[in-house]
């Protein structure tokens, strides 16, 4: 185990706010890490602590303390942390010109990797933020229509609002089981450098989106020309923009999508054209309908149902060499 993974094994276990010395101790305690001669291994975990604040990981966040340092924790116990303490978190953009010219070199103009070969680390960014995502493989569906491929999302996700009573759970239930979760359609491309290019499949994720409640467009490259179009088209059609790195818990979200309501006629045409979707659809329906004793079983069965995901970023770095996906090396203090 990595030092980076010791420190994410560690937040997740700990469920809460915690300062890099209590991060370092709660690693030696459980022995997930052997820090060998290193006299300060606290200020080694604070450094890649800040690392992930620096390089936009979206697993980690921190708050800011009256000391001037920062306590952290991970983003998918953020519904858990105190409202107050939230409100102290601030905004924090440091990825250097230096690292972005980095990334800038490792990118190929002519990249040779397939494009579902981003399914895996968009599944595992998506993962990273507590959203259940599945790819729909368009060709399985039985429909002969041609046109009906831009009714398919290349990946859907849902995303369970997280109740902490039994009672407010039934009660929303009881009121309107939509708002228990979100669907996200997402249209998945390897890079858009032209405003053709942009065009073509920002209105295509619009069509693959119409029936969820937000629509994102994904790209692993995107150029910087485009943005004041991008920010132009989102602002007018709500498709969200994601900027999906090789380093998925890197990615971005360039501009977010604007929610709307299901819509259940596409939805039961896209359930009778497409099995993975239909499969999809029926395991969410048994998790929102079930009793509560058999509510850990079902989510295990959606977690094996739903894509494959990452959990160290060695074996991100290994998939994207096979994969030949550009990737920038990660190391324990930052880029190499």
């Amino acid at each position: 185990m990595t030092l980076k993974d010791a420190i994410l094994k560690s937040l997740d276990e700990i469920k809460g706010l915690a300062n890099n010395t209590e991060v370092c101790n709660y690693i030696i305690a459980n022995k997930y890490y052997d820090f060998k001669d290193a006299q300060t291994p606290a200020s080694t975990v604070s450094a890649l602590l800040g690392n992930f604040i620096r390089n936009g990981d979206s697993r980690v966040k921190r708050v800011p303390l009256t000391s001037g340092n920062f306590t952290y924790y991970l983003t998918k116990y953020e519904q858990d942390i105190s409202l107050d303490a939230l409100r102290s978190i601030r905004s924090i953009e440091e990825v250097t010109s230096g690292a972005r010219d980095i990334m800038a070199e490792k990118v190929s103009k002519y990249n040779t990797f397939e494009e579902r070969s981003l399914h895996k680390l968009l599944s595992t960014y998506l993962k990273g933020v507590d959203i259940h995502s599945k790819t729909i493989f368009h060709e399985q569906s039985n429909a002969k229509d041609s046109n009906q491929k831009w009714i398919h999302p290349d990946m859907v996700g849902i995303r369970f609002l997280n109740l902490h009573t039994k009672a407010s759970q039934a009660f929303l239930k009881a009121i309107n089981s939509q708002e228990t979760f979100e669907l996200t359609a997402y249209e998945l491309k390897k890079e858009i450098k032209s405003d053709y290019d942009l065009k073509k499949y920002f209105f295509q994720a619009v069509s693959n989106s119409s029936w969820a409640n937000y629509g994102y467009l994904v790209a692993f490259q995107i150029s910087d020309i485009l943005i004041d179009e991008i920010k132009r088209l989102n602002q007018s059609f709500g498709i969200g923009i994601i900027r999906l790195k090789a380093n998925p818990f890197e990615s971005e979200v360039l501009f977010p999508a604007r929610h709307k309501k299901l819509d259940f006629i596409t939805i039961d045409k896209l359930c009778k054209i497409n099995r993975d979707f239909e499969r999809f659809i029926e395991q969410i329906e048994k998790l929102l309908t079930a009793n509560e004793r058999y509510i850990t079983a079902l989510e295990k069965e959606l977690l094996t149902f739903c894509d494959s995901f990452f959990i160290g970023e060695a074996d991100i770095e290994k998939y994207c060499m096979e994969k030949n996906i550009p990737v920038e090396k990660i190391g324990e203090n930052g880029l190499e």
